[in-house]
């Protein structure tokens, strides 16, 4: 989801993604625990206030991951990353005034075995929103 994502913004188009708590990341739980757990160990210790920041909440993790596929240092990479808006549930609001038809409920395309949504993660790095 976060590749194509990444490519949209990069072509120019606005990306506005709801329900990112219901989102999905394929692979073991328990690794995918360990792994996230283990970057809270990455700090600077010199100024706290210059990161590396590791987001709790769905909406910033999601929109961290999305960063990570674009070319963020390049100014193309920036702009393409301001133009994605991600949120927590729909904001029914926030669509309207965009001109932006509600979401229909669907299926994700592809059957995983393996998965743990992005709310239980945030969960279990002790996030609450």
């Amino acid at each position: 989801m976060a590749s194509e994502i990444a490519k949209q913004a990069l072509l120019g188009e606005d990306v506005v993604v709801v329900n990112a708590e219901k989102a999905y990341v394929s692979g073991d739980a328990k690794s995918i625990y360990r792994d996230r757990r283990a970057l809270f160990s990455i700090k600077n210790k010199g100024n706290m206030t210059k990161g590396p920041f590791h987001y709790k909440r769905p909406d910033k993790y999601v929109r961290k991951v999305i960063r990570g596929m674009l070319p963020y240092k390049t100014e193309r990479g920036r702009k393409a990353f301001e133009r994605v808006k991600v949120y927590i549930g729909v904001p029914e609001a926030e669509l309207k005034k965009r001109d932006i038809p509600l979401p229909k409920p669907g299926r994700p395309k592809k059957k995983l075995r393996r998965k743990v949504t992005v709310a239980s993660i945030c969960k279990h790095l002790g996030g609450s929103w």
